[in-house]
């Protein structure tokens, strides 16, 4: 029963040529697959219609790739160079998105080598996974109330070199200058700190003290950035 599960419907490793039946039911499974694959990352996510429906039918372009492919390595270099130009034709996603799509990739070369049972195997496994980790908000970052980045706008007769830094000792566990910009022609100056707060609930009287001291000038706060681009 597994060995039935993990093999081929082609009679060769490499078919030499491919019946129209074993055609139809490697593209059937990919579509299907790809639809599933499409429905799971659905669920609890906002997507664009586009994106959806690039997976529900990725699957089958790739299964059909893989088909065409037939062990020549030259047309398989040529088909691996194409890809590559796509990338640069793309914006960048986000992690999420990326694996989703390197799923439904893998989920089309299988089906494409002709190993259906092992596709559906390994892509209703998979989805199961996604969804799980997704309910129980898997990698969620703890305290993150915690980490704020403050802009401050300053005068530029204020010497900024440790202005606030007594401010941020009393309220805060770490903070960093990030950043110095001059605004408004010159005469204020824009600074950028990365903090952790002690309590968050005391952000407002951090915001009061500063304001306090930069003469009541523009103060923005937001969450902490994990990384430049996400990916």
């Amino acid at each position: 029963m597994l060995d039935t599960l993990i093999s081929s419907i082609y009679d060769t490793q490499i078919a030499t040529s491919i019946s129209m039946a074993q055609f139809g039911a490697a593209m059937g499974a990919a579509l299907l697959l790809g639809l599933i694959i499409a429905m799971t990352y659905m669920h609890n996510t906002r997507y664009t219609k586009s994106f959806v429906v690039t997976l529900a039918l990725l699957p089958a372009i790739i299964s059909v790739i893989i088909i065409m492919v037939n062990g020549s390595v030259g047309t398989g270099v040529a088909v691996a160079g194409a890809f590559s130009l796509v990338r640069f034709r793309s914006v960048p996603g986000t992690a999420k998105e990326i694996c989703i799509i390197f799923l439904a990739m893998a989920s089309g070369l299988i089906t494409g080598m002709g190993y259906l049972g092992l596709a559906a195997v390994f892509t209703l496994a998979l989805c199961l996974i996604f969804l799980i980790y997704g309910k129980v908000d898997f990698g969620t970052t703890k305290n993150s109330d915690k980490y704020k980045t403050f802009k401050v706008m300053i005068p530029e007769d204020l010497d900024y070199t440790g202005v606030f830094e007594s401010i941020f000792r009393e309220y805060t566990d770490s903070c960093e200058l990030v950043g110095v910009k001059t605004t408004n022609m010159g005469s204020m100056f824009k600074l950028t700190y990365d903090v952790v707060l002690k309590d968050p609930s005391r952000e407002k009287e951090l915001i009061d003290k500063i304001r306090c001291r930069n003469g009541n000038l523009e103060i923005n706060v937001s969450r902490q950035a994990t990384a430049a681009v996400e990916l």
